[in-house]
């Protein structure tokens, strides 16, 4: 890690961002030209932003897990049966591409686009089934599928130096690294074992890259966002005040603030704390991050 990073995680402390409570906040997003977040409450069916613009939501049918930005004016949400274009000025939203019609057991989990202009997305059973899961890529109007058998894909994210991307199954603890190709971005090899976490009890959820290629990973009931060189070794850490933390995004004006979205479902019986579960986290200064891309509509 770099000097800067190692000095500012010592000294960062988790505020609170947006005190709105999530029963599963998953899938924070930086818009660089807007300046604000966008991240969703999964299980009450709603994206919600804050920041230049303030306090907004949007109401969905089903239940939407992931975000990806257009352009100023658009944003790409991926919901239980489909990928979505939601336009954030009039609210209307446009089916882009279906997600595994013929498996209405199964919804959309975590996704993110790639320095490409892909969006990559999972797909899960809606209660947990195992190997279930799927894993998918959504690039200039074609879906195509990358893996499969997996129980809750997570931790979607991408070393654009290295043409690495990375993704995990939370359920087996484990997260893979895949060889991209650097024209495309398409797979050019087999996954294979970037960490595992099964032994130390550790559940991997979204995850984000670094501007030194480290990745920050937050650990379901694990209180913390941890940082991983690209070698796999874990190092510093962004501590939470609660303990459900579900994913990291970059954000601010120069990306060194760390947003976390956190949740509060199965926590509902648990006694007050100065911190509400659900919650989404910011940690000011702490690393510095990157700007995610824009998805490529065509």
């Amino acid at each position: 890690m770099s000097e800067y990073s190692q000095s500012a995680v010592a000294s960062s402390v988790a505020e609170v961002f947006d005190k709105r409570t999530c029963s599963l906040g998953e899938g924070p997003l930086w818009h660089p030209q807007r300046k604000n977040l966008y991240w969703v409450d999964l299980l009450n069916k709603r994206v919600l932003a804050n920041g230049a613009e303030g306090e907004q939501a949007w109401e969905f049918d089903e239940m939407p897990s992931a975000i990806g930005w257009v352009d100023r004016d658009r944003v790409i949400v991926a919901c239980e049966s489909g990928l979505n274009l939601l336009n954030l000025n009039s609210g209307e939203k446009t089916l882009l591409c279906a997600l595994e019609p013929d498996q209405p057991g199964n919804r959309s989990n975590d996704g993110r686009a790639d320095p490409w202009g892909g969006f990559w997305i999972g797909t899960m059973g809606k209660e947990g089934e195992p190997d279930q899961g799927n894993l998918y890529r959504w690039y200039k109007g074609e879906l195509r599928q990358l893996d499969s058998g997996m129980t809750v894909p997570n931790g979607i994210c991408f070393d654009r130096a290295r043409n690495l991307g990375y993704y995990a199954d939370s359920a087996r603890g484990v997260v893979y690294r895949v060889p991209l190709n650097e024209a495309d971005g398409w797979l050019t090899g087999e996954r294979e074992v970037f960490l595992d976490l099964s032994e130390k009890g550790l559940i991997p959820d979204g995850a984000v890259m670094d501007g030194q290629g480290n990745m920050w990973s937050s650990l379901w009931d694990g209180a913390r966002t941890q940082c991983f060189t690209p070698e796999g070794r874990a190092t510093d850490a962004l501590q939470a005040p609660v303990i459900r933390t579900t994913c990291p995004a970059f954000g601010g004006d120069d990306f060194t603030d760390m947003y976390v979205t956190t949740a509060a479902v199965g926590l509902e019986d648990q006694p007050g704390a100065a911190v509400a579960n659900g919650v989404t986290l910011v940690y000011r200064n702490a690393v510095k991050g990157q700007a995610e891309p824009a998805v490529i509509l065509s």
